[in-house]
């Protein structure tokens, strides 16, 4: 054995979860177990790692095989099977096969390797996947049992590997067919052709008779065409004088024009330089323009800059006056306090020298005693005590008196900020109207300008126009359509190819009504992005011609046949079968953008319709490939579908992906061919357009002057705006708070007069308890008012006290004074004023250093400007003259033109009369041509000095000479080239009479009667005489040449024949080997098979094929003959006869090729016991040479095996089998 199958390996595979090792495998290993424990997922594990499909494996796709997969709960995302097999030379081989996902990895010693690799190995080790020979299904025994002989020949072809040899059998088997038919149909034609060539030689010995009374009537011919043609020569060389003189006439005036064209063309070539000096000064304005654009916001920067620091200088002038007055005052206050207060002290030394002196003169008035002061001290205290309730009501009353005093002081007080907040706000207010009177003056102006700048900038338009965005937009079409144009260039071979198939469809057209057109001509993509899909789908039928019925299809193809051409698809709408339109496509949300490809096509006319469902047949479109991958194969799991991806990539429902986006893209680029012609006529459109819109662009610098200009103004109004806004907002916002504090001033009146009646009133409530007061003292003083002699105490009290209060007062009034202008003195010695204005001085001269330096910039930038725009003045002069020379060149190019114009109708009148006369010419040689044609048609030798009658139909090779050729050539070349040929011709006159030439013109007509009345009266004289085939020299001469040509075919069929049956009788004879030493291998190993496992050497078995010669054509008879009985039919055989016969078959066919193991499941089903003993022990003999691997359910048979594989079911959710192995040959009670 070339290997040794030791174990098998399986992981999470159908119902082996986990990881499991079965075996070891013995040469002769038996599977047991209950049904339904996982037996025939062993048999599926080995058939899958042995490379079966999944439908050998009772599964619909590989991740069905993992485990719990069929319940929905896999319990990993890969299964794998590894077989291990010993080599003969001890080295191990492993053999895996994976499940990952939807698609399976083969790994060879844990190596990665393709598919085929993998088969390729297993085939080393004599493993045949296709073939099946090394396993059998169960049921398999009993079918082979049942099978016909035509099936079992089919079972003989798939072992025996003959049946890959069917199809090329088949075909070269037709070709033989087809080339002997060919042979004999050459042969018959044959000899149909020499029975004609003998019919054409008795009629030529006709002909010749007869050809003898045409030769005087061709002579009558031949003189009337020779008079015919003489005198049209004649004509037509008086023409061609007149033509030379006139065309002599044309030269002149031409040259004359060529002069009067050269004058314009320089004139033109004046303007165009002149035209180049306006731009080149137009561009100079232009740059001038830009530098005095760039220096003016500069410019104007200074100029506010210098506005500014004469501002600031008037500032610091102001605060510097202010500050020089502040510090003068400074110095006159300190000196009016220090006098002040001299004069003040001075006041106060003289009142107290007056006090002193008034003293000692005059005394006092009254000089109470001491009794008398102690009386009116105790008088004083009972006084108070007589008039303490008074005192009390007094006291109440001052103090709400101070109260209302503080209140009134506070209104007061309160009422005085609100007046010098209103007198603020109305200054405030005042000086907002007067900003919003200027800036409306201002606005009033600059609206003005505006409109002005506005109306000019109207006038620019309407002749510059958009033209500067025009030309952008001009210059990027015509490099747009410059780029399409360029990229749309094809080789001369792809032109010339789509022109010979334009034709085609042309004569189609003609020929056929019918017919319509090509496909891609009556189809166009919505969009170009389409384009590549549309063609990749279309494929062979984008250049399908679409035609009405299948009768017109017949007509075209029999037309490409007779003119030889390439053969064409065509598309006849009654009868191809187009599938409808599936309307659910069009609803597809996920993934997105996805669409049917008919409705990214526009096609007229309508009619086409089911030709355009037939070649889209419901195939969809989407963006990308992973969306078109998951559109066709996984969007519907019972249905796919055709899907074509926008780069060309094509996934088609059989499972076939292919792509070629470089091919795809050359041939998409033929929905674009047809728009060449329009972007050419658009380019030269768009060309003119740029042409006239330079032209306009010539004032768009002063229009950029004006806008720059509004633009300014705007700006400036909408400051201006802005502001004036804001202050009419800022005095409403003043009215407002003036009204409020108006308001507020109109509350403090009644408020501060309340509070002045209450104290008045309060007042006199005062007076009258003081009056009061003064009743009690008047009383309780009486007595001592008369003893002192005072009419009342208070008149004492008010004099003494009186003059201590003044003098008190006075004192206090002086030391008031004295620290108040101590204190004032203080402050105002504190301030530095000089400082200050020593501090102004040097910033006035500093804003008056920077003002002069900002106004030195301000006018070197306004030179500069100046200058700028001197030189512009002088350019727009140099333009102005410019553009007049210019002008004056136009003008003198129009004349130039009128002058070119003259010129050529006075050429268009001669060239008028060169026409007639040209034309009289052409008719001349239309009538030569004519007369010529007619002498070839009726073949009338005219003598010929040079030429000859060919050339009439201007033959290029005279080689062939058929009138078909002549025919075909004549409709393909020009009137002219026929008329060129012919001039070549030379007429010999020699046989026309001198008399017949010396004919005047206007008898011409009477001499050709004549002539032609003689030749028909001469034809009429044959005609009465039975005329024989005149063409019997032509026949014989053809049926000669068909001759050669039928023995020539014949020749060429006969070889052809010899040389498809060789090539057939090499397959047939291969196809035979093969199948011959399959057969006879087992023909021969069978009988010896069935007689080992039927224990009886008188049991017999044989093949026999029902076609001997070439077996695989027919059946293959298999009968048996059991132990014990007469020869009967295989189906009369009982069930275990009939399984003993078929497994001696499979046995006999397994010896074929053998594969190193072969496993059985449940052959022994329909076996009694002593059938299965003796199936057993032939397995048990073929130990040595062949290791085999059953599955059964029977003891009388596992029990002969050398070791057993128990497989048993954990039932669960999902069932899981588990695996038990024993060796038997450890056993004693082991049956041998």
């Amino acid at each position: 054995m070339p290997a040794f199958l030791k174990h098998i390996e399986v992981e999470n595979f159908k119902s082996y979860k986990g990881k499991l090792i079965i075996g070891p495998l013995k040469s002769f290993t038996a599977v047991v177990g209950p049904n339904g424990s996982g037996k025939s997922n062993f048999m599926d594990a080995i058939s899958f790692v042995m490379g079966e499909k999944t439908s050998s494996l009772r599964v619909k796709r590989f991740s069905e095989l993992i485990h719990g997969a069929s319940i929905g709960m896999p319990v990993a995302r890969s299964a794998s099977v590894t077989a291990v097999f010993e080599l003969e030379d001890g080295t191990e081989k492993s053999f895996m096969r994976s499940v990952q996902g939807s698609s399976s990895e083969h790994r060879i010693n844990n190596n990665v390797v393709t598919s085929q690799v993998y088969l390729n190995e297993l085939e080393q080790l004599g493993i045949n996947v296709k073939a099946k020979n090394f396993l059998v299904f169960q049921g398999a025994v009993e079918s082979i049992a049942m099978k016909n002989p035509k099936e079992r020949t089919a079972l003989f072809e798939e072992i025996s590997n003959s049946g890959s040899l069917k199809t090329e059998y088949e075909r070269l088997k037709t070709e033989m067919l087809k080339a002997e038919e060919e042979t004999q149909f050459s042969y018959q034609k044959k000899k149909g052709i020499a029975a004609e060539r003998k019919e054409a030689k008795l009629e030529k010995e006709e002909a010749e008779k007869y050809q003898r009374l045409k030769e005087e009537y061709v002579e009558k011919q031949i003189e009337l065409h020779l008079f015919r043609l003489f005198h049209n020569e004649k004509n037509t060389e008086n023409l061609e004088v007149l033509q030379k003189k006139k065309q002599h006439e044309i030269e002149k005036i031409e040259k004359k024009k060529e002069k009067a064209e050269e004058l314009l063309k320089e004139k033109k070539k004046d303007a165009a330089k002149l035209g180049r000096d306006l731009a080149k000064i137009e561009q100079d304005i232009r740059e001038v323009e830009v530098e005095i654009t760039k220096k003016r916001p500069t410019f104007i920067k200074a100029k506010e800059r210098v506005a500014h620091m004469q501002k600031k200088v008037e500032s610091a002038r102001k605060a510097l006056a202010q500050a020089r007055i502040a510090d003068e005052a400074h110095k006159k206050d300190i000196h009016e306090l220090q006098e002040e207060l001299r004069q003040v002290e001075e006041a106060k030394a003289a009142y107290e020298a007056s006090i002193a002196g008034q003293s000692q003169l005059q005394g006092r008035d009254v000089q109470l005693e001491d009794e008398q002061v102690q009386e009116y001290n105790r008088l004083k205290e009972e006084a108070g005590k007589q008039s303490a309730r008074y005192l009390q009501l007094l006291d109440s009353i001052n103090r709400e008196q101070k109260s209302d005093q503080d209140r009134l002081d506070n209104e007061g007080r309160k009422k005085t900020e609100i007046e010098n907040k209103h007198k603020q706000k109305g200054h405030m207010r005042d000086e907002a109207l007067k900003r919003v009177e200027k800036l409306e003056e201002h606005i009033k102006t600059s609206e003005a300008a505006l409109e002005d700048q506005k109306k000019l900038r109207a006038d620019l338009q309407s002749d510059v126009g958009t033209s500067k965005d025009k030309i952008q937009n001009l210059q990027r079409e015509l490099e747009s359509i410059s780029e399409q144009l360029g990229d749309a260039k094809v080789d001369k071979h792809e032109v010339s190819r789509t022109k010979k198939k334009t034709e085609i469809v042309e004569n189609f057209k003609r020929l056929f009504p019918g017919v319509y057109d090509r496909m891609y001509n009556m189809c166009e993509p919505i969009h170009k992005r389409y384009n590549v899909a549309i063609t990749k789908v279309l494929g062979k039928y984008m250049e399908a011609i679409v035609v009405d019925t299948e009768k017109t299809a017949r007509q075209c193809i029999q037309y490409l046949k007779e003119q030889y051409l390439e053969p064409e698809t065509f598309l006849p709408l009654d009868y191809i079968q187009a599938k409808p339109l599936k309307e659910r496509l069009r609803n597809i949300q996920e993934p997105k953008n996805v669409k049917l490809l008919y409705d990214v096509l526009h096609f007229s006319p309508k009619d086409i319709d089911r030709a355009v469902l037939f070649a889209t047949n419901n195939a969809l479109v989407c963006e990308t490939p992973e969306d078109a991958n998951k559109v066709a194969y996984e969007m519907d799991k019972k249905t796919r579908y055709d899907c074509v991806a926008l780069d060309g990539t094509f996934y088609q429902k059989a499972g076939i992906i292919s792509g070629g986006s470089l091919d795809l893209a050359k041939k998409a680029k033929r929905w674009d061919e047809k728009q060449m012609s329009q972007l050419k006529a658009q380019k030269e459109k768009l060309t003119e357009e740029l042409r006239e819109s330079l032209k306009k662009s010539r004032k768009e610098s002063e229009l950029n002057t004006v806008e720059s200009q509004i633009r300014g103004l705007e700006t400036r109004l909408k400051y201006n705006k802005s502001d004036l806004s804001a202050t009419q907002k800022q005095i409403a916002d003043l009215e407002v708070e003036l009204d409020g504090l108006q308001n507020e001033l109109n509350m403090f009146g009644p408020a501060i007069a309340a509070i002045e009646k209450t104290m008045a009133e309060r007042d006199q409530e005062i007076q009258n308890i003081k009056e009061k007061m003064n009743n009690v003292e008047d009383d309780v003083f009486a007595s001592f008012c008369e003893q002192i002699g005072v009419s009342n105490i208070r008149q004492y009290e008010e004099r003494e006290l009186r003059s201590q209060q003044e003098r008190a007062k006075k004192r206090m009034e002086f030391d008031n004074q004295c620290n108040r202008i101590y204190n004032q003195l203080d402050f105002e010695k504190q301030r530095d004023t000089e400082s200050n204005v020593l501090r102004w001085e040097r910033a006035v001269q500093d804003a008056e250093d920077k003002l002069e330096s900002a106004k030195q910039t301000e006018s070197n930038q306004k030179a500069e400007i100046d200058h700028d725009e001197q030189q512009m003045e002088q350019l727009k002069s140099s333009r102005n003259a410019k553009k007049m020379e210019v002008d004056q060149k136009e003008d003198e190019i129009g004349k130039a033109r009128r002058e070119v114009g003259a010129i050529a109708k006075d050429i268009q009148s001669a060239q008028k009369q060169f026409n007639t006369i040209e034309t009289k010419i052409e008719q001349k040689k239309a009538e030569r041509h004519a007369i010529l044609m007619q002498c070839k048609m009726e073949d009338i030798a005219i003598p010929m000095l040079h030429g000859n009658m060919e050339d009439i139909a201007g033959e290029t090779s005279t080689t062939n000479g058929s009138e078909t050729n002549n025919d075909s050539l004549l409709v393909a070349m020009s009137t002219q080239q026929q008329y060129e040929r012919e001039r070549r011709i030379t007429i010999d006159y020699a046989l026309l009479p001198e008399n017949l030439k010396d004919v005047e013109e206007e008898d011409i007509k009477k001499t050709t009667d004549k002539l032609t009345k003689t030749i028909n009266d001469l034809q009429n004289t044959i005609q009465r005489i039975q005329a024989p085939n005149m063409k019997a020299i032509q026949k014989l001469y053809l049926a000669k040449e068909k001759l050669q040509e039928t023995n020539e075919e014949f020749e060429q069929s006969r070889k052809k024949a010899k040389k498809a049956k060789t090539q057939f009788e090499k397959v047939k004879k291969e196809r035979h080997d093969r199948f011959m030493a399959c057969f006879e291998h087992v023909a021969n190993e069978i009988d010896p098979i069935y007689k080992s496992l039927a224990k009886n050497q008188s049991a017999q078995a044989f093949l026999g094929p029902e076609n001997p010669e070439e077996p695989y054509l027919d059946g293959i008879n298999y009968n048996c003959v059991a132990p014990g009985k007469r020869f009967q039919p295989m189906s009369n055989l009982s069930g275990g006869e009939k399984t003993v016969a078929a497994l001696a078959l499979l046995f006999a066919i397994h010896s074929f090729q053998p594969a190193p193991f072969f496993v059985l499941d449940e052959i022994d089903a329909a076996l009694d016991n002593t059938n299965i003993g003796k199936v057993a022990s032939y397995i048990r003999d073929k130990t040595s040479s062949l290791q085999t691997i059953v599955i059964s359910l029977k003891e009388e048979f596992y029990s002969h095996a050398d070791a057993l594989i128990g497989i048993c079911p954990d039932v669960g959710e999902c069932l899981e089998s588990k695996v038990l192995t024993l060796d038997l040959t450890t056993c004693p009670t082991h049956i041998s």
